[in-house]
């Protein structure tokens, strides 16, 4: 896994601000805390990836900031900025009213996320017709520029093909095409190249780059691949238990991590330098988000735990600069 890539500098203005986010959701056995005081910021032109292992909290969080909570679960703290309004405060038709021109969102499920009733040039022309009033015509003229746009072959002869004549790669990008058609501040991509294959992902990853650079737009990236953080990603945040436990440039935090867990997943990637010994893993499974341990909700897991690691939970906080972890012994977990 390459790690050289040189984080960019922050010279645009933060598109958006996440502020010790939290969310709740009711089950039948309990609360589950999925979320719990993340906080990020993403600027404008800059790729930030959320990583961790599945059901850390990386997609509820980006449900959470897009708006699209189920009813079991709710916002319980936090403030969410876009562009200097917070959405938690804006009433429901504000925020839809947001949705596509300030903050869009592209699903991994490409095939559930469209809808196989409707050709696709009706799905891609409707964000026009709604937010720019376009005319029928004039809107599907615009569908046909974005499938264009983003690589779709034909697409004056395709734009009345529904969803399922299409292949896996060229449904991700139709989502991606609606997703960028009102060029919105903020793109949050979630695990956008689930089932597809490894060209394909490459593919993907490169337009969504083009798209970010051409439009300024601040990505979101909500990935578990640590190859595709690597190489995409301008900073990331590490998430544990609902819980941002690392952040920084991610080119820094790859090279030098500095909370047990980064260490742990960076360790559990095999490479050339250790063909032939046994895979390197995490012991012990995550918390269950309804009874999360007291104190660090690593530390059942950790190799470097200690008696107030059980007491006392450790607060996000800076360990250089542009850098913060959640650990109490994270210059240890620098060297170990």
């Amino acid at each position: 896994m390459s790690t050289t890539r040189e984080a960019a500098p922050p010279s645009g203005a933060a598109a958006m601000e996440v502020d010790r986010l939290s969310v709740d959701v009711r089950t039948p056995e309990g609360t589950a805390h999925v979320v719990r005081d993340v906080s990020f910021t993403v600027r404008s032109g800059e790729t930030l990836a959320l990583l961790g292992e599945s059901g850390c909290g990386k997609s509820m969080t980006a449900q959470a900031v897009a708006g699209f909570l189920e009813p079991v679960a709710d916002v319980v703290g936090g403030e969410i900025r876009l562009n200097g309004s917070d959405l938690l405060a804006l009433s429901a038709a504000a925020r839809r009213r947001l949705a596509g021109p300030g903050l869009a969102i592209v699903f991994q499920d490409a095939l559930t996320a469209l809808n196989p009733v409707f050709t696709v040039g009706t799905q891609l022309a409707e964000p026009f017709r709604i937010h720019e009033r376009l005319s029928r015509k004039a809107a599907k003229a615009k569908a046909v520029e974005l499938m264009e746009r983003v690589g779709i072959p034909e697409p004056r002869s395709r734009v009345d093909a529904y969803p399922h004549q299409f292949s896996g790669g060229m449904r991700q990008r139709l989502l991606i095409a609606m997703a960028v058609a009102l060029r919105p501040s903020v793109l949050i991509a979630d695990e956008p190249t689930t089932a597809l294959d490894v060209t394909v992902q490459a593919q993907i990853m490169e337009l969504l780059h083009d798209l970010r650079a051409e439009q300024d737009t601040a990505l979101v990236l909500i990935t578990h691949d640590l190859a595709v953080a690597a190489e995409h990603a301008d900073h990331v945040a590490v998430m544990y238990a609902g819980s941002v436990v690392e952040a920084g440039p991610v080119g820094d935090v790859f090279a030098d991590p500095r909370h047990p867990y980064t260490r742990g997943l960076l360790d559990s990637v095999p490479g050339s330098r250790n063909r032939g010994e046994p895979l390197r893993f995490i012991p012990g499974n995550p918390p269950d988000l309804r009874a999360v341990p007291t104190g660090c909700a690593f530390r059942t897991r950790c190799p470097i735990a200690r008696e107030d690691c059980a007491t006392h939970r450790p607060e996000l906080s800076e360990t250089g600069l542009g850098r913060a972890a959640a650990c109490h012994y994270w210059k240890e977990a620098a060297h170990a």
